[in-house]
């Protein structure tokens, strides 16, 4: 009896945290509608005034980048800003043949009157964050762009983000990501679907009331002064990018996002890049929960609505685990809320999640109407999106919650990157990309043997009870077999 009050009491508190963060994006929304009908009125240099023209150095932090570097480079000379108010850092740690052709391409643009340097170091220390931080040192610029090498912004890039910086308070500037290949595959789609809620409803909405947000390591750029005031990068968490944005927002410095101006990247398009990715980001999302709780949570100039929203923004990826638990959990509940029937009352928590997946249903339709447009046809496609979404981000759900369990216990790991391809179409070829591992973790082994489970607590809704079976949680086990699946048959067959 006792396990099964234990079963209860974990499920229980999983699904009314997974409660309140949907509370919180639902708060979000309420912000992201009400910026709509604001007007920007925010001081600007006047670009036309050359006395109002800062000098920008742009960094390009690369490592192993065969496939990308000649798009990346050809794409950044473009960028049209003063050549004497420009200067481009290519921060290099590659340990391939990438590094002489690079250096090629590097001269050539130099001959073109751009002042571009081919930044190297002897070793990888801090990884991306002691490439940022070591190119800093010699950075000519006032301020200081940084995308990394699956990114292509527009010419006008620079003159849509520096005016901004006119308010001394301006310590970033962040733009919205756009997908070069959202319509690659299902992957990218769901990927691409994640990432526009995030630069829609959450960003936006956290920025217009003056809350936590995160420069997203990409396509936004940087006061040097205000990189420097926060204690410079520093490369003891994998998301470098939301502890600097963290420490400097304590220290009071103002971010600005840019929601109509759009960067384009490339999305992986392999499961294992997309994976490797998802490991790093929710990994150190709970590191930087580690490392900010207190100040955050003992910062007497903080409001309470900007703490709460700041604890919950950093603990983003531990939904994960509120979501896998409710997973494992939901066929020993099954079983316990038909053989015990005085703990009935205990199963109005399950309404909860319920409760929460409509509030996420109603919040992401606002997201993806702004992309695509309203109307039945879109919503009827949403509907198909969104659960499909829903599927596919629990069935990697067991892979990011070990990489949110070794970040908040402290586990040490390599910063591992995104392996980039190159590739729009689904004609192009990526399976000869050398950067792509074979190898089959267990975790993937495991996510086998989930499908199983969760096909018996599909099979199990039609045998518990004495009353013809017990439906409930019928749909939210297909979701999970669904999901399981698809993320363990990708890892197992999408191989070279």
């Amino acid at each position: 009896m006792i396990l099964k009050y234990i079963i209860i009491a974990i499920y229980t508190i999983a699904i009314l945290l997974i409660f309140m963060y949907a509370i919180a994006q639902l708060n979000l929304l309420f912000n992201y509608l009400a910026s709509k009908k604001k007007v920007d009125t925010s001081p600007k240099f006047n670009l036309d005034n050359s006395s109002e023209i800062p000098y920008v150095t742009i960094q390009l932090p690369v490592y192993n980048e065969l496939y990308v570097m000649e798009r990346l480079l050809k794409n950044i000379a473009e960028i049209d800003y003063p050549k004497d108010k420009l200067e481009i850092q290519v921060l290099d740690d590659s340990t391939d043949e990438s590094v002489a052709s690079t250096a090629v391409l590097i001269d050539e643009i130099q001959k073109t009157g751009l002042d571009i340097l081919h930044i190297r170091r002897e070793n990888r220390i801090g990884f991306k964050a002691g490439a940022l931080k070591e190119g800093l040192k010699i950075a000519k610029g006032e301020f200081i762009a940084i995308f990394d090498a699956d990114f292509l912004p527009k010419p006008c890039w620079l003159k849509e983000t520096v005016p901004y910086f006119k308010d001394e308070k301006i310590g970033v500037v962040q733009t919205r990501w756009g997908h070069i290949n959202r319509n690659y595959s299902m992957l990218t789609k769901i990927q691409a679907f994640a990432l526009d809620a995030h630069f829609t409803l959450e960003q936006t909405g956290r920025n217009s009331k003056g809350h936590f947000i995160n420069f997203n390591g990409t396509a936004g750029i940087w006061r040097k002064e205000c990189i420097i005031d926060a204690g410079n990068w520093e490369g003891d968490t994998l998301t470098e990018d939301l502890d600097l944005s963290y420490r400097a927002q304590l220290n009071k410095w103002e971010f600005k996002y840019l929601e109509n101006v759009e960067t384009p990247a490339e999305l992986p398009i392999v499961i294992s890049a997309a994976r490797s990715q998802q490991f790093r980001w929710n990994k150190g999302g709970a590191e930087n929960f580690q490392k900010m709780l207190k100040r955050v949570l003992f910062n007497k100039n903080i409001s309470a609505k900007t703490k709460t929203h700041g604890l919950l923004h950093l603990l983003n990826s531990s939904m994960f685990t509120c979501i896998f638990l409710v997973a494992i959990l939901s066929i020993p509940m099954l079983y316990i809320k038909n053989e015990y029937a005085h703990l009935k009352n205990y199963f109005y928590a399950m309404s909860f999640f319920v409760l929460s997946s409509a509030i996420f249903f109603i919040c992401y339709w606002h997201m993806y109407k702004n992309i695509y447009g309203g109307g039945f046809i879109n919503f009827f496609k949403y509907i198909g999106m969104f659960f499909t979404f829903f599927s596919i981000a629990m069935g990697f759900s067991l892979h990011n919650t070990i990489a949110v369990l070794e970040g908040h216990f402290g586990k040490k790991s390599e910063f591992v990157r995104t392996p980039k391809f190159n590739i729009k179409a689904f004609k192009d070829n990526w399976k000869n990309n050398k950067y792509v591992t074979n190898k089959i973790s267990f975790n993937v082994v495991v996510e086998g043997l989930l499908i199983l489970y969760f096909g018996f607590g599909m099979y199990s809704a039609f045998i518990v009870g004495n009353q013809g079976g017990d439906f409930g949680l019928f749909p939210f086990h297909l979701m999970l077999f669904v999901g399981f699946g698809y993320v363990f048959l990708k890892s197992v067959f999408s191989k070279v």
